[in-house]
This record gives C-alpha cells, sequence and structure tokens, in this order.
C-alpha cells in the first residue's frame, strides 16, 4: 500500500471541498472496497477523507417513500423495521451480499460506487480498460465465464458486483448528490451507472467531489409480492452469477404492474424493461413467467464462456417471478 494523507473533517461540506481540491483524493466509508484497491494496488489516492463522524447516517419515511441516509450500514438498512415492512426485496437482496461483518462496515452511499470484482481489474499485470484505459479488456478473449452478456463493449465485459443495486434499480430509487458548492441533483437509479462504451473506465455519472447523500425509494404495492434471488458458486460470501429482483403488482391474478432487474450479467444493474413489459396486464401464470423471461432473455450477447448465464438467467427469473407471486417475503 502506498503512503496516503488522512483527512478528517468536521462536516459534510469540508469532506467535499476537500476531495474537490485535490483530483487524487478519494472518499473513505466504510472502506470494504476501497483498501481492498489500495492493497492490490489498484488505486492510488494519496489521500482519503474519511466519511464517518458525518451526519447522513438516518432512515426516514417521507411523503413519497423512504429515503436511505448515505451513511447508514448495510446491515442497520436491511434490518430497519420500515425497510423489512415496505420493502422487503431490497432487505432480502442487502442480506444475500458479502458477509455479516463486511454488512456491519459497508454504507448505502459506498455500495454503488464499488468496483467490478473481475480478476483482470484487481490484477495489474494483466490488460484492463477499466484500470488503465487503452491497454485492452483481457477479459474478452480470457476467462470470461463470469462476465457480461448485456451492454458489454469490446472494451469491457466487466459485471457490476452489487446486490443492493440490483434491488434499487428494480425499485425505481432515485440518488440524491451534492457538491462542495452547495449544488444538489436527483436523478433516477438506473441511470446512476454506466455502460461501458468506450470509457469503461467510468463507471457511474457521480462527478469528482460529487458526494451521495441519499436514496429514495418511492412508495410502491410490490411488498406483498416481491422477491430477490441470487444464485451463486457457493451459499456465502459470493457474488452472483445471475441475480433476480423481482416485484408484481396484482389485481386479482393480474399483474398491473411489475419490476425486474438482474444482476452478474451487465456493467451495471440491468432492468429488464422487456420482460416488464410483456407482463403488464397479463395474467399471472407459469407460462407468462417463461414468455417474459424469453423475451429479455433473448436480447443477451455471450462471451466464449458463459453461454450458461442465458438458460440460467432464463430460469431466474421465472423462479423469481414465482416466488414473488407465492408471497414470499423477510
Amino acid at each position: 500500500m502506498r503512503p496516503f494523507t488522512y483527512t478528517k473533517p468536521e462536516d459534510t461540506a469540508q469532506a467535499m471541498s476537500s476531495l474537490a481540491e485535490n483530483k487524487n483524493a478519494r472518499y473513505l466509508a466504510g472502506g470494504t472496497n476501497l483498501l481492498d484497491l489500495m492493497k492490490e494496488d489498484v488505486e492510488r489516492p494519496d489521500e482519503l477523507v474519511d466519511l464517518g463522524t458525518l451526519e447522513l447516517k438516518t432512515i426516514k419515511e417521507t411523503d413519497k417513500g423512504l429515503s436511505l441516509g448515505a451513511l447508514v450500514s448495510n446491515t442497520e438498512t436491511a434490518n430497519h423495521p420500515m425497510v423489512r415492512k415496505n420493502f422487503p426485496m431490497l432487505s432480502l437482496a442487502i442480506l444475500a451480499g458479502a458477509s455479516g461483518q463486511i454488512r456491519n462496515m459497508a454504507t448505502n452511499g459506498g455500495n454503488p460506487n464499488q468496483r467490478t470484482r473481475c480478476p483482470y481489474f484487481f490484477d495489474t499485470a494483466m490488460p484492463c480498460n477499466k484500470r488503465e484505459p487503452g491497454t485492452g479488456c483481457g477479459a474478452l478473449e480470457g476467462q470470461n465465464h463470469l462476465h457480461a452478456i448485456f451492454g458489454w463493449s469490446e472494451n469491457c465485459v466487466a459485471t457490476h458486483p452489487s446486490d443492493m443495486c440490483i434491488a434499487l434499480a428494480a425499485l425505481d430509487a432515485t440518488v440524491t448528490i451534492a457538491d462542495a458548492n452547495g449544488n444538489k441533483r436527483t436523478i433516477p437509479f438506473v441511470d446512476y451507472h454506466r455502460l461501458p462504451g468506450d470509457a469503461p473506465e467510468k463507471d457511474n455519472v457521480l462527478e469528482h467531489g460529487e458526494l451521495i447523500t441519499s436514496m429514495e425509494i418511492p412508495e410502491n404495492n410490490f411488498a406483498a409480492n416481491s422477491y430477490y434471488l441470487k444464485v451463486r458458486d457457493r451459499s456465502s460470501y459470493a457474488f452472483a452469477l445471475i441475480s433476480v429482483a423481482a416485484g408484481l403488482e396484482l389485481e386479482g391474478n393480474t399483474i398491473k404492474k411489475s419490476r425486474i432487474a438482474m444482476g452478474g450479467v451487465s456493467h451495471k444493474p440491468w432492468r429488464a424493461y422487456a420482460a416488464e413489459k410483456f407482463l403488464e396486464g397479463k395474467e399471472a401464470t407459469a407460462s407468462n413467467f417463461e414468455a417474459a423471461a424469453d423475451a429479455e432473455m433473448n436480447e443477451a450477447k455471450t462471451l466464449e464462456h458463459n453461454a450458461y448465464k442465458v438458460p440460467m438467467g432464463k430460469q431466474s427469473i421465472i423462479r423469481a417471478l414465482n416466488v414473488a407471486l407465492a408471497g414470499d417475503k423477510v
């Protein structure tokens, strides 16, 4: 690990100002991803701005839904009574991620900003356009069984690692962002992360010096019929091969609305719009769930070693919808 300066700001404004003044500074929240990257010499900040003592540690009801403070831990969020009652899909997703110890440290604002776990990104001896633009993508023709089947480019085939973010994408969440000049902006969560295109080094739309202050989840009618499914190599402490967040709003057995998002398949949380469009207004039946899954997975573009993700993705969508329909929840 390289030497760095440690800065402990007194408030949020000072934190953002400190980062804005130093292009090579990074925010430190839980540190569960950043410190790993520093140890591997992937990230090389010369200053860490500690957010740990700042406010932004509140979960509260709003007139439109629920607001999650950026510095609330993943554990506290998953177990919060309002989250468990109103957004059980989110609780399931968070509890499927990492380990209890990591969830105790990881924060709501840090989770969306974690970087890919692609082994070519972590190995500084290998080419990686995300780590070092212009060097190539080692995974494109390498060991790519864990990599993307949607939205990838010749420059990057990495996937986004978060579970929490898949549920937030399905729940139509928004992200509130502030900067050192006092400006704020709110963007849909589905627009926060980027597809790789020709700039895979840019994971999201956050500008240097900006800070996520909260995430808002609007009220919905999915709580009674929602689920988060994670398919992985082992039952804990593993990233998703495929994950699906699914929610249904029903009138009798008719699907009034559906929300479906997938993990392990793209550079960003992948909203399954084709499947959602197919299901709207249709009966909640096994045949319709299968057709919706086909509609989504037909657009997949596989690599040499990850074609298995297409049938796995189809069956995962079907299973998640069936469990959501049955009313299983936290």
